[in-house]
């Protein structure tokens, strides 16, 4: 009898992939067995079991796409009402995503594009030292070639100035991550009670979330509350994406893939699309760190207030997504973000992850919003 198979496919970004060609990267694909049927209304019938097909993104770019094939051809399946995916949630999710979270200090971000100024600076500056030979030659005035003496050395007058430019950032990332390890240290000084969450009705993707946030304790220094919902993809899992493309984990790891990083706090936690600091310096004495990742590929709700004593409605996210999805390949992640202003020390954030059910409405949709890795570059 013919076979009814899953098929998944999906090209997740790497580390900063504004830096990346995604047509350059291969794409991963598995094809899982469901069963043996006699014709294609059965196996149509055996899929109400399963959520439904979904196409994010186009195979030329980033992508993340499921589909049902019987006998070879494309079946589509939609969904007659909402449909929870029961399965438990992705490691990162359990471990990175749930908890009180630090905002980091905006010096940070700052720092880094003044980092980014000063280098342009300095290979100008260099490319003027190069050719300023043939600017005297050619009787073109010339500014900053005099020399300075420290020391035994001469040095152009212009590094007096240019040097100190490059360094200027550097020491105030020192400090700004020292700053960073402090508030850390007052963080863990303090025991706060996380807060509880009551869902007024079924949470499904394409409808408003309505939920009553309760806070056990009230923090003297805590001011307005806001609460958003946002959905995205985590990273596959490193072993089962090495797997799909046939690469050993003991070989060289395919383009768009670093080698495999040490785990910090759990084994299946590294991703493989790492490659570059993607959180201020922090301690290791929480599961999931103190900084929130943010997820590459997402989409979010705005901001709603809190109001205490009565539910709040956060609207539908205005892009199309599917449910959860917590597969070892493709991870539809949900999650809820209450955000806390605080007097000193920034914004305070519990993330709540959620279980959400697919719509009833096909989804597919070409265009993603790419999110930098860094979670000082997140606007909170």
């Amino acid at each position: 009898m013919p076979e009814l198979k899953e098929a998944l496919r999906i090209r997740y970004p790497p580390f900063e992939a504004h830096r990346w060609h995604p047509e350059n990267l291969p794409i991963a694909s598995v094809e899982t067995r469901i069963g043996e049927y006699n014709n294609v209304d059965e196996a149509l019938e055996a899929l109400n079991a399963f959520g439904p097909s979904f196409m994010l993104g186009d195979t030329n770019g980033w992508c993340a796409q499921r589909t049902y094939v019987f006998d070879g051809v494309e079946v589509p399946h939609a969904q007659h009402e909402p449909h929870l995916e029961t399965k438990q949630y992705a490691l990162p999710a359990k471990r990175q995503r749930r908890g009180w979270y630090l905002v980091p200090n905006p010096i940070h971000s700052l720092v880094r594009r003044f980092i980014n100024a000063a280098v342009i600076v300095l290979l100008a500056a260099l490319a003027y030292l190069f050719v300023s030979p043939l600017l005297i030659w050619l009787g073109v005035p010339t500014y900053g070639l005099a020399t300075v003496r420290w020391g035994l050395l001469d040095y152009p007058a212009l590094a007096v100035y240019v040097i100190p430019l490059v360094f200027a950032p550097l020491a105030l990332r020192i400090m700004a991550n020292l700053a960073e390890l402090r508030r850390q240290n007052i963080f863990l000084q303090r025991t706060i009670d996380p807060p509880t969450f009551s869902f007024l009705k079924p949470t499904v993707a394409d409808q408003p979330l309505e939920v009553d946030i309760a806070f056990p304790s009230w923090e003297p220094d805590w001011g307005d509350v806001d609460v958003m919902w946002r959905v995205g993809l985590l990273p596959p899992s490193r072993e089962t994406l090495l797997s799909s493309l046939n690469r050993p984990a003991s070989r060289q790891p395919p383009p768009g893939l670093s080698t495999e990083l040490p785990h910090h706090w759990e084994a299946g936690l590294d991703d493989g699309t790492a490659g570059g600091e993607d959180a201020p310096m922090e301690r290791r004495e929480l599961t999931g760190g103190f900084y929130l990742r943010p997820m590459r590929i997402m989409s979010a709700s705005p901001f709603v207030s809190w109001n205490r004593g009565s539910a709040t409605t956060l609207p539908a996210i205005e892009q199309r997504w599917p449910g959860s999805v917590t597969g070892d390949l493709i991870r539809v992640h949900w999650e809820c973000v209450v955000r806390i202003q605080r007097q000193q020390g920034g914004a305070l954030l519990w993330v709540q992850p959620l279980r959400v059910a697919h719509g009833m409405e096909p989804v597919e949709h070409r265009q993603f919003e790419l999110h930098d890795g860094r979670s000082e570059l997140e606007s909170w």
